[in-house]
């Protein structure tokens, strides 16, 4: 099964990426003849990365850094308010119904999950907008997905809800683990909630932050439901990411090839990510 589902199709993206037919009798390399080719297309496509856009600071990036960018800002979010929630949520009543509100975010279809960012996100109808006005803002009030400048960043706040669920998951397993004398002990001599969460918790959800990380790392990489579904990776590019690069390849160009080349690219990203995490994990967090 392994063979079928998983080595085969890799290494047929792989050959598929070098123009080198994995099909016997089917032709889906278009007659392009063996080599590199696709990969400086795809390497120097403005959709790849923009470097007009990099100098000027504005959308569209490129699809690359449309990546990194995700990562960057929604990393961060998820860690730190999946431990804090996990944390405040622990003893409280009535903690395990809110964190399903929260975990709802990972029960619905991501395609679903995309469709609800861009109502939120609309002029009229998004709860985003409403609480704008709410706070004497509503001059700042516009359908958010539907521009450059903010497209991106508003998927990105979005994925935060749909992702949150996941990290405050792992967290809340993770805190069951830690002894209640360690923390009753640290509360007798004197230690406050901040010398706990940095002293106590923290380090020994060490593991647990490795295994949030480098799973929200994979998610962001290969994010495309999200984007799909809001956006499509518009308006202009501006929220283009690469597996909605190697979709526009495969569907809209129906060059096969290219759309091999992004998927390898993209495998190629992962893999030091996936490496990194398992090493890790065998050391013990260490």
């Amino acid at each position: 099964m392994i063979i079928i589902f998983v080595i085969y199709p890799i290494v047929a993206t792989i050959l598929l990426s070098f123009n080198i037919n994995p099909v016997p009798g089917v032709d889906v390399t278009g007659g392009k003849s063996i080599g590199i080719d696709n990969y400086y297309k795809v390497l120097t496509d403005y959709k790849f990365i923009n470097t007009e856009g990099l100098k000027t600071l504005s959308f569209p990036m490129g699809a690359i850094i449309h990546n990194i960018i995700w990562i960057a800002i929604h990393l961060p979010l998820t860690v730190a308010l999946g431990l804090l929630l996990a944390v405040l949520l622990q003893n409280v009543k009535g903690g395990s119904i809110i964190r399903s509100f929260i975990f709802l975010g990972m029960v619905i279809p991501m395609i679903v999950g995309g469709l609800l960012i861009q109502f939120s996100f609309d002029r009229d109808l998004g709860v985003v907008n409403l609480l704008l006005k709410l706070f004497g803002l509503g001059w700042m009030a516009k359908t958010w997905t539907a521009y450059p400048d903010t497209a991106l960043f508003s998927l990105i706040l979005g994925s935060v809800w749909l992702w949150t669920g996941f990290s405050v998951t792992l967290y809340s397993a993770g805190l069951t683990s830690i002894p209640r004398e360690l923390i009753e002990a640290a509360i007798v001599d004197g230690a406050d909630f901040k010398t706990i969460l940095f002293k106590i918790i923290i380090p020994l959800l060490k593991p647990v932050t490795i295994t949030v990380v480098a799973m929200t790392i994979l998610w962001d990489l290969k994010i495309f439901d999200i984007v799909y579904a809001s956006t499509q990776g518009g308006p202009g590019g501006a929220s283009m990411v690469l597996a909605i690069l190697m979709y526009d390849y495969f569907t809209r160009a129906q060059d096969y090839p290219m759309a091999a080349t992004v998927a390898t690219i993209l495998t190629i990203i992962t893999i030091p990510v996936v490496i990194l995490w398992i090493k890790m994990a065998m050391k013990g967090g260490e």
